[in-house]
């Protein structure tokens, strides 16, 4: 099997002051891929904040070289928001406003020596 197609999956349930399911309108919602790119396992500390010092997500994981995570995030209906994605030897951010994008989807790609972010809003308020 090609490992670089394994997909393990993580979700982070909603926190206190996110009422109801990921489908609920007044919810926003992160999508995020972590993905290893190196040969060598990382370990990778994902944090979202919001503007207003809300922590979303503090989390932890060690990500296999050729491996990707899945990280589902509710996050606030307003605000500009950071999902920062960081190592011994890296760090990626991405940053989107809530108010105007309901979903944001985003990808972090870790290989040896450099970092790749992209992201887009996937589905607007």
């Amino acid at each position: 099997m090609d490992r670089r197609h394994f997909v393990a999956v993580a979700a982070a349930a909603p926190l206190a002051g996110c009422a109801g399911p990921f489908g609920d309108s007044e919810n926003g919602r992160l999508d995020l891929t972590v993905r290893n790119d190196g040969s060598e396992p990382v370990t990778v500390q994902v944090d979202v904040v919001a503007d207003d010092g809300t922590t979303y997500a503090e989390e932890s994981d060690r990500i296999d070289g050729g491996v990707a995570r899945s990280f589902a995030v509710a996050v606030g209906t307003s605000g500009r928001h950071v999902v920062a994605v960081s190592g011994d030897d890296f760090r990626g951010e991405l940053a989107w406003d809530a108010g105007v994008c309901r979903r944001f989807d985003g990808t972090v790609a870790v290989a040896d020596g450099s970092v790749e972010v992209v992201g887009e809003c996937a589905e607007q308020r």
